[in-house]
């Protein structure tokens, strides 16, 4: 398992730049499902970057109901596509089943943090700009609101104080330590 000069660099380019476009996809995904503003300039720039591959994908794979199937099909290839390369450069070999439980894993983990980030941000924007509108603060709001609806159904109100956002943060870690290790524990057995 050593390593050349230049693995770790290509390691690093493959990892950074199929990261950022899985994120693309995955944010498209979400915004979609939560009926996000397609006007918005994030929105339309997710839109514009993502085409192109989904546009192919749409032909051959149906949405099913609100839940753009393509989208989610185009995310588990271009996360096993990466996680595939890595592991080979890395001479590391895996039988299909265990990358697919692998890829699933880190995309259930990108999702997760999507949402712990987005919240955190959101909880620091009403901090700092409280009633500003702009393109982020909305698709924000957009994202978390039924996460933070939810939240706020369970926790009391306390005098205007609203909990929600550290409740959803809770949540949100808790389900990463609870979804995540068993995952990773079939992707090992299976492997």
């Amino acid at each position: 398992m050593g390593s050349s000069y230049m693995t770790d660099p290509i390691i690093f380019l493959i990892d950074t730049l199929f990261s950022l476009y899985i994120l693309a996809v995955l944010l498209r995904f979400l915004l979609q499902w939560c009926g996000a503003d397609f006007y918005n300039p994030i929105s339309q720039f997710l839109v514009k970057v993502t085409h192109p591959p989904l546009r192919i994908l749409r032909r051959f794979v149906p949405s099913i109901g609100k839940i753009d199937t393509s989208s989610l099909i185009l995310v588990l290839s271009l996360q096993m596509l990466a996680d595939f390369s890595i592991l080979m450069l890395k001479g590391v070999t895996i039988n299909i089943g265990a990358l697919t439980i692998l890829s699933i894993t880190q995309l259930v983990s990108l999702l997760i943090n999507v949402f712990i980030f987005a919240v955190f941000a959101r909880a620091i924007l009403s901090w700092l700009n409280p009633g500003t509108f702009n393109a982020a603060s909305s698709i924000l709001a957009t994202l978390t609101e039924p996460l933070l609806d939810i939240c706020r159904k369970v926790i009391p109100d306390l005098g205007g104080i609203d909990l929600s956002p550290l409740a959803a943060l809770l949540l949100l870690q808790l389900a990463k330590m609870v979804i995540l290790p068993p995952l990773h524990e079939l992707a090992s057995l299976i492997g």
